[in-house]
């Protein structure tokens, strides 16, 4: 089986998970246990990011110019993650088509970032995020790239190794931030949060746009 067919088989198994936990998340929500609007307080106007030269999915060079004045959905994450990475994207993606942003160039730009840039190519990344939503961009890079974004992002990441075998996985903060073109911090959903919760927040920002 080469390894696409297993990413692909894999894709399946996450997204039927993603979609019990976005029912479960979009139950909480509703049922009042938390009130989302105090959630923001605490980082919102947080300066996050800076310079990056990274690669793409379709294999182009990219830096952080290339995304200033975008809104922007951007998650760390890695391809052979089980569920929790998955989930998240899918939920990005849930919120971005929910405002009607379903083409290849929303005004919210989605932007995937690897933490695992040994085994996230940029062709591995293209079959994965092609998965979740057209517009959601995969960027990868060297390690030590990888490395400062993750560093100016303020994501921790870390290899855990398997003693049973050679393979490993990683270890690393989940969280969606919501980021305004002038790079300060809107939002920040964590695994908690419904794709409710972010399409209330995508809606403000569909007002206006």
């Amino acid at each position: 089986m080469t390894e696409i067919s297993k990413l692909k088989i894999r894709m399946i198994r996450f997204l039927v998970l993603g979609s019990l936990t976005l029912i479960i998340g979009g139950w909480v929500l509703l049922s009042g246990v938390e009130k989302p609007e105090s959630r923001f307080s605490s980082v919102a106007g947080l300066e996050l990011g800076g310079e990056f030269s990274l690669i793409d999915h379709n294999g182009n060079a990219v830096t952080d110019q290339d995304f200033t004045g975008r809104y922007k959905l951007i998650y760390f994450g890695f391809t052979y993650c089980p569920a929790i990475c998955p989930t998240e994207l899918q939920k990005i993606a849930t919120a971005l088509n929910a405002v009607g942003m379903t083409g290849a160039n929303p005004p919210i730009t989605p932007i995937f970032i690897t933490v695992d840039p040994e085994r996230d190519r940029p062709d591995v990344l293209k079959d994965y995020v092609a998965f979740f939503h057209p517009g959601l961009i995969g960027l990868t890079g060297t390690q030590d790239n990888i490395t400062k974004t993750l560093r100016d992002y303020k994501i921790y990441a870390a290899k855990v190794e398997n003693e049973e075998s050679t393979d490993y996985t990683m270890d690393h903060s989940s969280f969606i931030y919501l980021i305004a073109p002038d790079e300060t911090l809107i939002a920040l959903f964590r695994t908690s949060d419904p794709a409710e919760l972010i399409t209330q927040e995508l809606k403000k920002i569909a007002a206006v746009l």
